[in-house]
């Protein structure tokens, strides 16, 4: 018996990445997928993958996170697939980086909704499917910017988004613990994902400086960040919630 058998999870930004990461790892555990993506050839992908495993996946693309409409929408599509929903991983988000004060209006704003916005709709719009379960988990995807700054690249607009998140969760946790909803931040330090390996390229100047508070001096591969997730979402972390999870190589150590 695997550790998620029969859940339903809810996964966003499964296009690439750590969603598609993800997607794998929690179908591999049991649990039936709905993931989501703006890119629809790279969900169909996720998908794809996640049934040649044989798991279990529903794709649903596009869909724009920062669009509470099609949050709802997509939300509902998602309880319907396999009849509720256990887990939600709010995985997605879209940034920009920059310093002040050359970090415009429009990229706070791009960056507030793309980080922020994004796990409060599909939470929000969740929170009804979970709790006629009996409870869930919501695990929000954050960032060591949400608890220490960063000089590379400078990161304004991520500090304050992700520092959000690690509050909103806080709240959640406190309000859904009446009714059987546990709720956790994982916060993870720089990543390597095959986008961010492409836009790196042999840029080793780049990588370094980007890895440079780390203690471990390197980047985190997906499945470090995933299976944290899985863990947090199944039974087994029962008295967990409330709780931010650093995975970020020692970052805010020092």
């Amino acid at each position: 018996m695997s550790t998620l058998d029969d859940k339903v999870v809810l996964i966003t930004g499964t296009g690439s990445g750590i969603g598609r990461v993800a997607a794998l790892a929690f179908a591999r555990e049991g649990a039936k997928v709905v993931g989501c993506d703006l890119n629809v050839a790279g969900n169909d992908e996720t998908v794809e993958d996640v049934r040649r495993a044989g798991g279990q996946m529903t794709g649903v693309a596009p869909v724009d996170l920062t669009d509470h409409v099609q949050v709802d929408r997509f939300v509902e599509q998602a309880a319907g697939a396999y009849g509720g929903l256990d887990v939600v991983y709010n995985n997605a988000a879209a940034l920009r980086f920059g310093p002040m004060p050359d970090y415009s209006v429009e990229d706070w704003h791009y960056t507030i909704a793309g980080e922020l916005d994004i796990p409060f709709f599909v939470s929000k719009y969740a929170w009804p499917h979970l709790t006629k379960r009996g409870g869930g988990v919501i695990i929000n995807a954050a960032s060591m910017a949400g608890m220490i700054a960063g000089e590379n690249p400078p990161m304004v607009g991520h500090c304050a988004a992700n520092a959000g998140i690690i509050g909103m969760t806080r709240q959640l946790a406190l309000e859904g613990a009446k009714v059987g909803i546990r709720a956790v931040t994982i916060s993870p330090g720089p990543t390597l994902t095959p986008a961010a390996d492409r836009d790196l390229g042999d840029n080793q100047v780049a990588r370094d400086a980007i890895t440079a508070k780390t203690l471990l001096k390197r980047f985190a591969r997906p499945e470090e960040v995933v299976e944290l997730a899985v863990f947090l979402a199944s039974d087994r972390a029962g008295f967990i919630t409330g709780a931010n999870y650093a995975v970020e190589g020692g970052a805010s150590a020092w």
